[in-house]
């Protein structure tokens, strides 16, 4: 199930970036006279995404819908057909690349984020994995709904939205304690969890003390990461561990199994994308 489409002002910006002067081929052999079909298929085994984005392009471009889109978080097959549409050729032509070109990154992304949940999801069945924000800048909207239709959830979606104490704040607080950080975060946001990111055991156990909810390990061990989880788990309230820092498919299931809450990860943003064959042929009259 999709779980939003971009805005129609992206779509035309994308549109608009392959034919800021028109089509100057369809043009100049007139195929605005001629109509033809284009067809989507997934070349191979995919998790889609952005199908919605192609058929909205599609319609922008005045094109009749002939098979509906998948909808993104489809599980495909090679050989699934995604959309078809059909209308003026040269209409065709400017849809074909902006359509076919979004659904394959975001494709990628979804499909790349569906594996890293299924591996965290072999070493714990309630393994959570979240998407940092490092997405490709001004990206944003595609890849968060790209790391939906795979199964992940946003890790934060901004500055604005979530409470988290890296060392790069507290440089400049040295004077105040773990404790009196926590506290000061807590009265000021009490709706919102304090998450403190450390990069050792040691720090940790401090920060678990100091009342933090979230503990957020960078580049630890899946071994030094059930360390921690010991200790929280002897805590009432009980802090949340989270695996950041390298996460990727290959180690998912070890931190997972070590007993993280949340994998966090920006490996799906840098995925393959997955090759959507399009095909178009002219359509005879009668």
């Amino acid at each position: 199930m999709s779980p939003y489409r971009l805005p129609d002002s992206l779509l035309e910006q994308l549109l608009l970036e392959d034919t800021p002067y028109g089509d100057a081929t369809s043009f100049a052999l007139g195929l605005s006279q001629h109509q033809g079909v284009m067809h989507c298929v997934a070349r191979y085994d995919m998790v889609l995404c952005g199908s919605e984005e192609a058929q909205r392009m599609a319609e922008l471009r005045g094109l009749q819908i002939m098979l509906p889109a998948r909808p993104s978080g489809s599980v495909l097959s090679a050989g699934s057909p995604i959309l078809s549409v059909q209308g003026a050729a040269d209409a065709l032509h400017a849809v074909w690349k902006p359509a076919q070109t979004l659904m394959e990154y975001l494709s990628g992304i979804a499909s790349a984020t569906a594996a890293l949940v299924a591996a965290a999801r072999q070493g714990h069945p309630h393994a959570s994995v979240a998407c940092t924000r490092k997405s490709f800048p001004g990206a944003k909207a595609a890849a968060i709904k790209a790391i939906l239709a795979g199964g992940a959830t946003p890790h934060r979606l901004g500055l604005s939205e979530t409470l988290l104490l890296f060392a790069e704040h507290r440089t400049f607080l040295a004077e105040h304690s773990p404790a009196e950080m926590v506290s000061r975060l807590q009265q000021g946001w009490g709706e919102r969890k304090v998450v403190v990111e450390v990069s050792s055991v040691a720090e940790a156990l401090v920060w678990i003390d100091a009342g933090a909810e979230v503990i957020q390990l960078e580049k630890c061990t899946p071994t030094q990461l059930a360390e921690v989880v010991a200790v929280a788990r002897q805590r009432n309230p009980r802090p949340l561990i989270a695996a950041a820092g390298g996460v990727t498919q290959a180690n998912a299931t070890a931190y997972a199994q070590a007993g993280a809450d949340i994998l966090v990860s920006s490996a799906p943003y840098s995925a393959a994308p997955k090759d959507v064959a399009v095909s178009i042929r002219a359509l005879t009259a009668g």
